[in-house]
């Protein structure tokens, strides 16, 4: 049997498969069985204690067994996961081949998620292989299973949007989530609070677009009526149909404009309410806590989403920090991206005032150039401008990791006494096959020497090799407008403006002090 890191894939050969997990307290296995898209085709594809089979997955309590020759030809993948109803405990992940164990995968949730995807088996030529994923999601089963295109049940909550009715029996009512205002703001969960205020503008925007949609078709299909006897089609009845029809249309999209910029106005006064409550690292550059950035912070804060057709909403967009998931940012050229890394690396620095701060820049072209002098003090070397250089200082960091996992398995971790961050720019050119091995490592061992790994490069294909392993497993910022990104709650899509180090040399320099 062979022990899996995050990340890490390995070739299946039997056609019986069984995944089963072991964790503290009560906990429920699923599969979901999805395209290219990670996202299942329909209803029977989610198989769980309540739909308990699907062509080649059958749910069986303690496990799910897998027929891999006879699930659907065009399925790419089957993702393995457990739900509970509380933060989950660390998982451990087994998957048997004819009954004998064939791998394990251990997972340590960090944020409080009570969902994880825990593997995946995916197609790969004519075979298939195993990955080990981890993927977690603190808004549970109905997070997880919204991202991967399932409808879950209604969740038990303070509010729930009601779905328009079918155009068999219309109503002018459009959900609308009441506003969390009231609500004490909890510093100590800065993250928890932004990723509130986030799920309810997904929500509104949902019942906003529902309403459009809804709309729409039944304007479609009264105006059909309306001219679908050719006898009546030109007289004054036809003209009255079209236009009460018209009217119906206009005023219900009216009432759901109404209603979501009634939400947006609440969610906005909320948003400027916990940006002057803020840790620095959460916060906008003009908010207080940017004077004395005393408070650490339980995440960063990157940029705002944003949706034009939808109105001026902006919603801060965070994620935790120390990163659990390296940050890729996603542009040809290092130097155009400069201030959008130099806003993560002032976010990241201010997170964690208590703990020792080094940083570890890789600047092949010199584009990040202007943010070598104010970070001087910070640097644990000196920047990496020859590609001949990249090795050594990658070695040093995979051993130090290596280390700290050995402690670890032995019983005699230590908590890291320092913040490492790691900026590798110009990626994947002029790094070697090992220095790309090394930062596979470090995303899956870094946190065990607090490390927060950022990658700046193209998001080009690379194959099914190292580095579109590594891809993959990356947080993608997109620096090109018009890239969706997709809430996990509504699947709607936004667009992200990235935050930007001001231009300054003075704020520059203030911001990414310590």
């Amino acid at each position: 049997m062979i022990h899996l890191k995050a990340g890490q894939n390995t070739a299946l050969t039997a056609d019986s498969v069984r995944f089963t997990a072991q964790t503290t307290g009560a906990v429920e296995l699923g599969a979901l069985v999805v395209g290219e898209d990670l996202r299942v085709r329909d209803a029977p594809d989610h198989v769980c204690a309540s739909r308990p089979s699907a062509p080649g997955v059958s749910f069986a309590g303690a496990a799910v067994d897998l027929t891999l020759s006879q699930i659907r030809s065009d399925a790419h993948a089957v993702l393995l996961f457990v739900t509970g109803g509380h933060a989950l405990g660390t998982v451990t992940a087994s998957l048997y081949e004819n009954g004998s164990p064939a791998a394990e995968f251990v997972i340590a949730p960090t944020a409080g998620e009570s969902a994880l995807i825990c593997l995946e088996v995916y197609r790969r030529g004519g075979g298939w292989k195993l990955r080990a994923l981890g993927q977690g999601y603190a808004g549970g089963s109905a997070q997880l299973l919204t991202a991967h295109g399932v409808t879950p049940p209604p969740p038990a909550q303070a509010w729930q949007p009601a779905p328009l009715a079918p155009p068999s029996a219309p109503t002018e009512t459009v959900a609308r989530p009441v506003p969390t205002s009231g609500i004490p703001l909890e510093v100590d969960h800065g993250l928890q609070r932004m990723w509130m205020i986030f799920e309810d503008a997904a929500r509104s925007a949902a019942a906003l677009v529902s309403a459009r949609d809804y709309a729409a078709k039944r304007l479609d299909q009264e105006l059909s009526e309306a001219v679908s006897d050719p006898a009546t089609r030109n007289t004054p009845a036809a003209d009255a149909a079209r236009a009460q029809a018209q009217r119906r249309h206009d005023e219900l999209v009216a009432l759901a404009d109404a209603d979501h910029r009634r939400d947006s106005n609440q969610l906005g006064l909320e948003i400027a309410e916990a940006d002057a409550a803020m840790p620095a690292a959460l916060a906008s550059w003009l908010a207080p806590a940017w004077t004395s950035r005393a408070v650490r912070s339980d995440g960063i804060r990157l940029g705002e989403l944003y949706a034009l057709d939808r109105g001026g909403l902006r919603v801060p967009y965070c994620v935790p920090v120390p990163l659990n998931r390296p940050l890729w940012v996603d542009t040809e050229s290092t130097a155009a991206a400069s201030r959008v890394i130099g806003a993560l690396v002032a976010r990241l620095v201010a997170a964690i005032p208590d703990k020792s701060i080094k940083v570890d820049l890789i600047d092949l072209t010199g584009g990040l150039r202007t943010l070598a002098a104010p970070l001087a003090p910070l640097l644990a070397g000196p920047v990496i401008a020859d590609h001949g250089d990249i090795s050594a200082r990658l070695a040093e960091l995979a051993n130090a990791a290596e280390l700290a996992d050995i402690a670890y398995n032995s019983g005699q971790a230590v908590p890291p006494t320092e913040h490492r961050i790691l900026v590798a720019a110009d990626f994947p050119h002029g790094y070697q096959g090992t220095d790309i091995v090394r930062l596979g490592q470090l995303m899956i061992r870094g946190d065990l020497i607090g490390l927060s790994l950022v990658i700046v490069g193209s998001n080009g294909q690379f194959g099914d090799g190292p580095v579109d392993l590594l891809a993959q497993s990356c947080r993608h910022l997109p620096t090109l407008p018009g890239t969706p990104l997709f809430d996990p709650w509504t699947g709607n899509a936004w667009e992200l403006d990235l935050d930007m180090l001001p231009a300054e040399p003075e704020l520059q320099a203030r911001y990414l002090r310590m």
